[in-house]
């Protein structure tokens, strides 16, 4: 199970969506620097201590991510920065 999970409407097409998502990974990579990499239309992340991913929808932006065991305290501080930042870029 996700220690984090993240749902937002869209209301884009998938495409739009994707820009967005590929706007939002830019952003939270720099600050998180992790690895990303597409599978259809799911883009997987991950970093040391950090895996997950951000699922396109027609309806829908799904984030997910799993913290390792040292990340975990720090929770609330990422989940409020992929909030914060995905509601930015769906603005």
């Amino acid at each position: 199970m996700a220690d984090i999970e993240v749902t937002r409407a869209h209301g884009k097409s998938v495409e739009e969506a994707r820009k967005i998502a590929e706007r939002l990974v830019a952003q939270l990579s720099e600050e998180f620097d992790f690895k990303h990499r597409w599978e259809g239309d799911t883009l997987k992340f991950e970093r040391s201590g950090v895996h997950g991913q951000l699922a396109i929808t027609p309806r829908d932006l799904q984030i997910s991510a799993k913290l390792g065991l040292l990340l975990k305290p720090l929770k609330g501080r990422i989940e409020k920065e992929i909030q914060v930042t995905l509601d930015q870029q769906l603005a």
